[in-house]
C-alpha cells in the first residue's frame, strides 16, 4: 500500500505542475539497493533518460546512485536522486541523500500502542494512521543540467 501511496503522490505532483506522466518512468521493485540499481540502470540506458529519480526508499536511492555512477553520471550534476525514509545512512553517503523524512520511531510507538490496546481487549477505531512527513534537502539534488 505504501508503494501505491507514493505513486499517487508522484502523479499528483506531476499533475499539479502540469507535467506529463510517462508510464515508462514508473518502476516497481523491492525497497533494497539491488532493486533500485536494476531499475535505474534500465531507466538511465534509455534514449530519454530522466534528470531526476524519486526512489521508493533510501536504500533504493543508494542503488540508483550506484547505477548512475556505473553509467558515468554524476549525482547531482547529471542526475538528482531523492529517497524516502530518512534512515541514518542517508546522512553518511556521498553526496548526502535528499529524502522524505518519515517519523519511523513514532510509527513504531503508535503501532505498539494499538497492539497493547488490542491485547487488553479494547476495540480500536482504525488501524490506519497518517503521520506527517517532510522533505530533507541534502546534496543529492540540484537543478537539471542545461
Amino acid at each position: 500500500m505504501c508503494s501505491l501511496a507514493r505513486l499517487d503522490g508522484y502523479r499528483s505532483a506531476m499533475n499539479a505542475a502540469s507535467l506529463p506522466i510517462d508510464d515508462r518512468w514508473i518502476r516497481f521493485g523491492d525497497f533494497h539497493p539491488t532493486g533500485g540499481e536494476k531499475e535505474a540502470a534500465e531507466l538511465l540506458a534509455g534514449p530519454d533518460r530522466p534528470t531526476a529519480v524519486f526512489a521508493g526508499s533510501d536504500l533504493q536511492a543508494l542503488g540508483v546512485i550506484a547505477a548512475a555512477s556505473e553509467a558515468g553520471l554524476r549525482v547531482p550534476e547529471d542526475l538528482s536522486v531523492v529517497g524516502y525514509d530518512d534512515i541514518a545512512l542517508s546522512r553518511w553517503v556521498s553526496p548526502q541523500l535528499t529524502t522524505v523524512h518519515q517519523p519511523l520511531r513514532r510509527m513504531g510507538e503508535e503501532a505498539a500502542r494499538i497492539v497493547l490496546r488490542l491485547a487488553e481487549g479494547e476495540t480500536v477505531d482504525t488501524l490506519r494512521m497518517d503521520l506527517a512527513t517532510h522533505l530533507v534537502v541534502r546534496g543529492s539534488t540540484a537543478p537539471p543540467p542545461a
